[in-house]
Formats: structure tokens, sequence, C-alpha cells
């Protein structure tokens, strides 16, 4: 232990911690320092922090509200913490997830290293070929509605040392304020943007959901991405059972099922009754039947993921409000510059479990806004601005990213 020190705190845990959060970038917090002003004097910031944090003396300061607009109108609240105390969680992070990650339940994939959304579809994919119903959940407001005492009391349950204990008290009831300058104080809940908040969320869902599922329910399997959810039954009896019994144990520890979100869904082979839920989406995809073709050219039905309507609305909404024609000063290097990284994006996950409409409605809608591009920016028609594209993609064919849609979307229907 430092001379003097209340806790030891290795140095290390800080620096590793800033390079993360220097990696991940994010914006400035309730202080308004950026990363760069933080950089300018580097060594002396995270000095600070490691020397209050060892003495007992850090005290986070307010995390910022930001309101992110949702689909069905309402807002999802993010607060978003100063780059030194995003610093000081990711140090707390460090220690605590190598003693917590071992703990936890193999079905849970959200926010945990080696483990990604990929791999809760995957399983969940592969569960829907066995099971014929799945239940569908969704804790309504979970990062608002958490309880600080029974967190606090599962890192007591682990042992963690009592600077841990001291800083996630703090961290749990750290004040929000808003761009005026108007404060709230929580008495639950974390703020979705923490550095550890995930991690927190994880522990309290552990004891909370996944070792009372394996305790009362250990012959039905599930997976678990934060506060989303998917359950596999073999009956509707058990399906409704399970569902009960989970709203019963919600209310338990203080939370609630979404009322519209949780639902039970048939996806067994047999021919559902008008009555019966067919699909369900999880982690923006959706899960329902489809008609797939063997290499025997054989047609059959399967459930299986694809890129849900709702991200597909989304994406071709973003694509349309990019306003691609009205860029006919820019050369195609630089559209490709400013738009890669985002296309990139939505392949790489949505492309993951592929699906022919995913790639083919990407690729139109984004093409035809190339096309329009080229008639603004040369002057010529549909058919001269089709035929002059094709000829870029011919010369150039990783110059945008959904171009690779079409060789993936070939070999995707030839192995279907």
């Amino acid at each position: 232990m430092q001379r003097g020190k209340a806790y030891d705190i290795p140095k290390h845990l800080v620096w590793q911690a800033y390079k993360a959060v220097r990696k991940n970038r994010g914006a400035a917090g309730s202080d308004g320092q950026t990363m760069a002003q933080f950089d300018a004097n580097r060594n002396r910031n995270l000095y600070k922090i490691w020397n209050r944090m060892s003495s007992g003396s850090y005290l986070p300061p307010p995390v910022l509200k930001q309101e992110i607009p949702k689909a069905d109108g309402r807002v999802r609240v993010l607060g978003i913490p100063t780059v030194a105390d995003r610093i000081a969680q990711g140090a707390v992070k460090l220690y605590l997830e190598p003693l917590l990650e071992s703990k936890f339940h193999p079905d849970s994939y959200g926010y945990r290293p080696g483990r990604s959304a990929h791999d809760a579809l995957a399983i969940t994919y592969q569960r829907v070929r066995s099971y014929d119903w799945v239940v569908e959940i969704d804790i309504k407001a979970f990062f608002d509605s958490m309880s600080h005492e029974r967190v606090l009391a599962a890192l007591e349950h682990h042992g963690v040392p009592k600077w841990v204990l001291l800083y996630a008290k703090r961290w749990l009831k750290a004040e929000m304020v808003d761009r005026q300058g108007v404060r709230e104080e929580r008495e639950q809940g974390t703020p979705q943007g923490g550095v550890i908040s995930p991690l927190l969320a994880n522990l309290f869902l552990h004891y909370g959901m996944d070792e009372w599922m394996r305790r009362h329910y250990p012959n039905i399997p599930f997976a678990r991405y934060a506060d989303d959810a998917v359950l596999h039954c073999r009956t509707q009896y058990q399906a409704d059972r399970i569902m009960e019994a989970l709203g019963i144990r919600m209310a338990e520890i203080g939370l609630a099922l979404h009322p519209e979100k949780t639902k039970k869904v048939y996806v067994g082979r047999g021919k559902p009754r008008q009555s019966e839920t067919r699909e369900f989406t999880f982690l923006g995809y959706d899960f329902k039947r489809r008609v797939l073709r063997r290499n025997d050219g054989v047609l059959f039905y399967r459930v299986c993921p694809g890129a849900s309507k709702k991200a597909m609305k989304a994406m071709t909404q973003t694509i349309r409000d990019w306003r691609i024609h009205r860029s006919s000063g820019m050369t195609a290097m630089q559209l490709a510059g400013n738009y890669n990284a985002t296309l990139r994006g939505w392949i790489n996950y949505y492309g993951r479990f592929w699906y022919r409409h995913f790639g083919y409605r990407l690729w139109s809608c984004f093409q035809s806004r190339l096309v329009r591009w080229v008639k603004c920016r040369y002057k010529v028609s549909q058919r001269q601005a089709e035929k002059r594209l094709e000829q870029l993609r011919r010369r150039q064919p990783n110059l945008f990213a959904h171009w690779d849609l079409l060789g993936k979307r070939e070999v995707h229907l030839k192995a279907v």
C-alpha cells in the first residue's frame, strides 16, 4: 500500500482505463472537457484521479443527461460521465470484471468480454429448431429501476474491497444534470452510458434472473442480452407458466415485464393457430418462418433470423435523409469516405445471419441514391448514370462498401 493512502489501488488500472477511454472517444460530460483537453495535461490529470481514488476522496461529478428519441415516440435517457470519471469507472471495472466474469451464467451475453450479440443470436437460432415455443421478454425501464441496495448487496456477497464498494455506491447515487443545469437526484437505477453501468446491471440480473432460472427452471434454456431475453419452451403450457413466474419474480426485485414486448411465440414446424404469434424480434433481428431452398431445389420452411423490419426501415430512412443527390459537388471518393463506415457497420451486424432481402434492400436503396447523384453531377439520363456507375464499380469494386453485397448475396443463395 502506498504511504498515507487509504486504499491500495494499482496505478496501472488507471492507465489501462485511460487507454480504453481514449480509444472509444465519446462526447464531453457535464464539465465540457473533451479528450483533447484532458490530454493537454494528461499525466497530471491521471495522477489526480489515482490520488483521489486511493485516498477515498474521489467524488463523481454529475452525469450529463442526453435524451435519444426512440421509434415509438418516447426517449431513451443516457447519462454521459466526464472524461475523468469514465477513466475512474474504467479502473474499477478492470478490477471488478475478472472477479465476476467466472460467476456469470453462460447464457448471459450482453457487455461481456469475448461475447457478443451475434453469439446470443446464434444460440437462439440453434434452439428454435429444437423447441416449439419461445417466450420473448423485455424488462420495462430496467436501467431506470434497478435497486441500488440489491447491487451493493451482491458486491458485498462477492467480498470486493471496500474501495470498490465505496465508488460503486457513489456512481449509483451520482446526480444527473441536463444542459440547462437542472439537477436530478437518483435513488434507483444506473445511467446508460456509464462505463461501470453494464457490469453492475449484469450483476443485478445475474441474481435477479439468471441464477433464479438455474435454480427453479433448469430445463428452460435462455439467452439474455442486458434486459432483453428469449426463453425456449417445449409446450404452450410451459410457456404460460414461465411467463407468469417471471412476472412475479420481477415484481419481487422491483422490476416489471413490458406488457407489449413480452409475449409467447410459436416457432414449431406444425401449422400455428390463427391466434398464435408466429415471430419475435431479438437484438434487431426478426425470427420468423421463411421459405428456404435446399441444394437439391426442394423448398422448405424454417424459423430463422433476418434483419428486422424496424431496422430495415431505419436504415432506408437514414439513407434518404443523407440526400446524396444534393452532393453533386463531391467526388465518388468523398462520398465513399462519408458513408462507408455506416454501411459497413450495418453489413457487419445484419449480414451475419444472411437473408437475401436485407442485402437486396440495402444495396438497391443506396445504389438508387448513387444513380441520382451521377445524374445530378454529370447531367445525364437514368440509363447513362447506371452505365457510368457500373463502369466505376468494375474499375474500383471496393470503392463503396455496399458493392460487396452482390457477391455475398450470390454465395448465400447458393448455400441455402
